[in-house]
């Protein structure tokens, strides 16, 4: 628990200093900056202040006069965030309208990757390309880092796994403690003298052997904040949940324990937090429960068991496990909807007809029994041979799914299949099998009504109950500059996509998606649209989805696994119950810091994926593979083997066939003696040349 109130205590410092950076020099108060970012309930107003006194200690910010807290105002200088590439170059993010700013290797110290620095600008000869230079770090992302360890004649150096962590760390004989060479380690930055080439570190705890399984999992989860363990405090208030639900609970709510209800999930899912109920009526149409887990009733505001699930805001998915938002004897008992037994749920109910209209739509808390767990596969297999048990009403609700899918891309949602990578692990984690999951009907039939339910919730909060809202997942329409970047490359396979309007853009991909579905082009195009898009993320001032085609949405369906779908669940029901006014806070600081814990679970994901897919290939070193080139930088050719779809880099500077130059403008790679050319979309006989299992990287070299 101490250790996910100080991760929540540095995300307020965080926000207070970036708003504080808004407008450098001015002075706000306590409330004011509370106001500001959204603070309103007690817990969240005295860690605000602790985070006050804390940046004020620090001379991160200043207080003066008493009370009154400032960022100085630096003239001529520019502040923000810089992020760096893997050849140790640096940029100043700024935002979406202005190009980030190139700040070169030689002139990033002290700055590691993520720290918040000032900037002077520098002249260039570089076109549209300003440049800068550190001048000062203003805050660290952080002060301890995950990497390994090499060990020569008592000293040590230490490689950090990030590879936009562009340097490395020297640590002296008396702050090694031990550690063995090349093994894996979290160090401490210490200092970083003026004209020391390397940070100073000292080793806070060693992890292992790098490369063997258990190190580098354990590795990603310190990386990224991530604990599989619950607090003591968390897993007694769980152990005192009856398992029986009381029966003057179960008389509140609507009985669908009478009423056909199912779930279709993965073959080894634990965690059942939805369930479709199906009734045929008498006049023709069809009733359609959507059933979700009722956490809320559990996770009761403010308890410790809220507390730990704020802190996490997600469950992660590492390729061998889970990190789960709640306590297993919450995620894996008293809330999954496991088949046979009576569960609490907070239900989106419809009655509609075969095409999917809607007559009538409700929503309450229920009590269901889901007499059958289907996995995917079994469903699939009824769908397919329309046979089987419930094989009417899995067919009947595929048609409305698919009618419901139509109707989507005819009101504007654009059309996409990723491809997701799965491995097959040997009893000591070590990957055998690297394959595509495939989604069929049975995954979708189940989307259909998922996005159903949260559009309509989302539209009932909007349309009745304004000025109230719940955390709504805003999607918003792509930049114009990166449609112009993905517009030119599909161009190049000979799709014409319109950039004049939203609606043209949406409409020429959908085309495009439909004509490349299941080739080799689609390996390329469909990752790149995707990246075309702006990030989806949680805020209650806006509610639309862009990707989705809809005006409203909101996530009502996972809160065993997501808290704002939790936090929709609370407000909702109490709007249901009419019950105002309403404190609603907190809840645009919840939104942001549930998208901020969102994307550091999605890169511990990639992190883990990468990790077993490096791992995977190092057994083929010397083995050739046919690939699709999916990326060009200024330092290298990405390549996807089609087999596996396991992604390495052809270096620029160990191609000596010629010497090649980088062309932003278009993305490609040209010899200058041979005029060779390599772009995205290429197709081409790789090899293996050398892999580094604990910093996840792959290099390949061209055959021929």
């Amino acid at each position: 628990m101490a250790e996910s109130k100080d991760k929540y205590k540095d995300w307020v410092e965080t926000q207070i200093v970036d708003l504080l950076n808004e407008r450098p020099g001015k002075r706000m108060n306590y409330k004011q900056i509370s106001a500001r970012l959204g603070f309103f309930s007690k817990s969240d107003r005295e860690i605000t202040g602790i985070a006050l006194d804390n940046l004020s200690t620090k001379k991160t910010i200043i207080e003066q006069p008493t009370g009154s807290f400032y960022i100085e105002e630096i003239s001529d200088f520019l502040e923000g965030k810089i992020e760096f590439n893997k050849r140790g170059a640096g940029y100043l993010l700024t935002s979406d309208d202005e190009p980030d700013i190139h700040i070169p290797p030689g002139s990033t110290w002290p700055a590691l990757n993520g720290d918040i620095v000032q900037i002077e600008m520098v002249s260039t000869k570089r076109k549209n390309k300003p440049e800068g230079r550190v001048v000062k770090v203003v805050r660290r992302a952080k002060t301890e880092y995950v990497g390994v360890v090499q060990v020569s004649d008592g000293y040590g150096f230490f490689v950090p796994d990030d590879t936009r962590s562009h340097t490395d760390f020297f640590i002296p004989k008396d702050k090694l403690r031990g550690v063995k060479n090349n093994y894996k380690a979290i160090v401490r930055m210490t200092d970083w003298p003026r004209m020391a080439k390397n940070p100073n570190a000292e080793i806070v705890n060693v992890l292992g052997k790098a490369g063997e399984h258990h190190t580098e999992i354990h590795a990603i989860l310190i990386e990224f904040g991530l604990n599989p363990e619950f607090p003591k405090a968390v897993n007694e208030a769980v152990e005192k949940f009856p398992i029986q639900i009381p029966s003057d609970e179960i008389a509140s709510r609507k009985d669908f324990r009478n009423t056909l209800t199912f779930t279709i999930d993965p073959a080894d899912a634990k965690d059942f937090d939805d369930a479709i109920s199906f009734k045929k009526l008498e006049n023709g149409t069809f009733e359609v429960g959507v059933h979700i887990a009722d956490v809320s009733y559990f996770v009761s505001e403010g308890s410790v068991i809220d507390q730990e699930a704020y802190a996490r805001a997600t469950s992660v998915y590492l390729v061998d496990r889970v990190v789960p938002m709640l306590p297993e004897k919450l995620s894996n008992e008293l809330c999954s909807l496991r088949p046979n037994e009576d569960r609490l749920c907070f239900s989106a109910v419809f009655e509609l007809n075969q095409k999917g209209k809607i007559s009538k739509e409700w929503f309450g808390k229920t009590v269901i029994h889901s007499q059958r767990r289907f996995s995917y596969e079994e469903a699939q297999d009824i769908i397919e041979a329309e046979l089987g048990e419930l094989a009417d009403e899995l067919c009947t609700l595929n048609q409305i799914a698919k009618n419901l899918k139509e109707e989507r891309f005819n009101q504007g949602a654009i059309s996409f299949e990723t491809e997701e990578v799965k491995f097959k692990l040997d009893k000591l984690g070590k990957p055998i099998e690297v394959y595509k999951k495939v989604r069929k009907d049975a995954h979708k039939l189940v989307e259909e009504f998922m996005l159903l339910a949260n559009k309509r919730v989302a539209t009932l909060v909007n349309v009745k109950y304004k000025p109230y809202s719940i955390p709504y997942r805003l999607h918003e329409p792509p930049i114009a500059s990166k449609m112009n970047e993905f517009a030119a490359t599909a161009s190049r396979f000979g799709f014409k996509i319109d950039t004049d309007s939203e609606e043209g853009y949406i409409k020429t991909i959908n085309a495009m998606t439909a004509e490349i579905e299941g080739t080799q082009a689609s390996t390329i195009l469909q990752p790149l649209a995707i990246r075309s898009m702006e990030k989806a993320f949680y805020t209650t001032k806006k509610s639309g989805h862009f990707g989705l085609g809809f005006d409203y949405y909101a996530h009502f369906t996972s809160p065993i696994r997501r808290y704002p779908d939790l936090l929709a669940h609370r407000f909702l029901f109490k709007m249901l119950q009419k019950m105002s006014p309403l404190d609603q806070g907190s809840l645009e600081a919840a939104c942001k810091w549930s998208s901020d814990r969102e994307q550091k679970a999605v890169e511990a994901e990639r992190a883990s994926i990468k990790y077993k897919q490096t791992e995977y290939i190092s057994q083929f070193i010397g083995q050739s593979f046919e690939g699709i080139v999916t990326g060009i930088t200024e330092w290298g050719i990405y390549v996807e083997i089609i087999e596996n779809k396991c992604e390495g880099m052809i270096r620029l500077k160990d191609m000596t066939d010629d010497i090649y130059e980088y062309f932003e403008q278009g993305r490609y790679v040209l010899g200058v003696r041979k005029g060779i050319k390599h772009q995205i979309g290429d197709v081409a006989k790789i090899r293996v040349k050398r892999t580094n299992i604990p910093k996840r990287l792959v290099d390949f070299e061209f055959v021929n």
